[in-house]
């Protein structure tokens, strides 16, 4: 079960997912998938798992890509929404549900572990331990991909929220091959119409084939 959520950050969440929901995929998981792409692993299709996947703005493109997927947020109605969409686009029978906060997830081994602008919403308490999950859980030649938040963004240092410094980012990425990282600083508007001044990593990092995952 989803941990209990306060009506306001419900409402929130709403408000976001509908400001999303027909958004395309964050250019970080396109890049995660062309690189699963041109080097196919085991038989068989490969296993994504979407964090905090919402109403499927990535989970829809990794299963049209022929991923199965493990799509996880603690949103029930993101979930049903999700649901909906996938089978409306003919591609539900490669998805599972799960609702539930995504930090406290036991992890199945993964091809794929997109993480796209969630994981800065892990609180700085059990972010280590979620990140040691994601990496164990990838297969070899697996990735992860998403965002982190940089200490100069505007959210930085509120209750719940994680930043990581450069060298930070590079303690996380240790034993990794990164593929993308690039950093972003800049002042726009949230999907919820609020101006914000972001500073983001923006990752992908590949499992060598012969690595301890750490």
């Amino acid at each position: 079960m989803p941990e209990k959520i306060a009506e306001s950050e419900r409402d929130g969440f709403a408000c976001y997912y509908a400001a999303t929901a027909e958004a395309g995929p964050r250019p970080t998981l396109l890049r995660a998938l062309a690189g699963l792409a041109s080097r196919p692993l085991a038989a068989g299709p490969p296993l994504a798992v979407d964090l905090g996947c919402g109403t499927g703005r990535d989970t829809l493109p990794m299963l049209a890509a022929g991923l199965l997927v493990l799509a996880v947020d603690r949103e029930p109605a993101a979930l049903a929404e999700l649901r909906r969409r996938a089978s409306v686009a003919a591609l539900s029978a490669g998805l599972v549900t799960r609702c539930r906060d995504f930090t406290r997830l036991r992890l199945p081994p993964a091809d794929l572990v997109n993480g796209s602008f969630c994981l800065p919403l892990c609180p700085p308490e059990r972010f280590p331990a979620l990140w040691r999950r994601i990496r164990r859980a990838l297969r070899p030649g697996g990735r992860v991909a998403g965002q982190l938040y940089g200490p100069r963004d505007e959210w930085a240092g509120r209750p719940g929220i994680t930043t990581h410094r450069p060298d930070e980012v590079a303690a996380l990425c240790a034993g990794l091959e990164v593929e993308w990282l690039e950093e972003e600083e800049s002042e726009t508007m949230t999907p919820r119409g609020r101006r914000k001044r972001w500073h983001i990593w923006h990752l992908v990092a590949r499992r060598p084939i012969n690595a301890d995952p750490g």
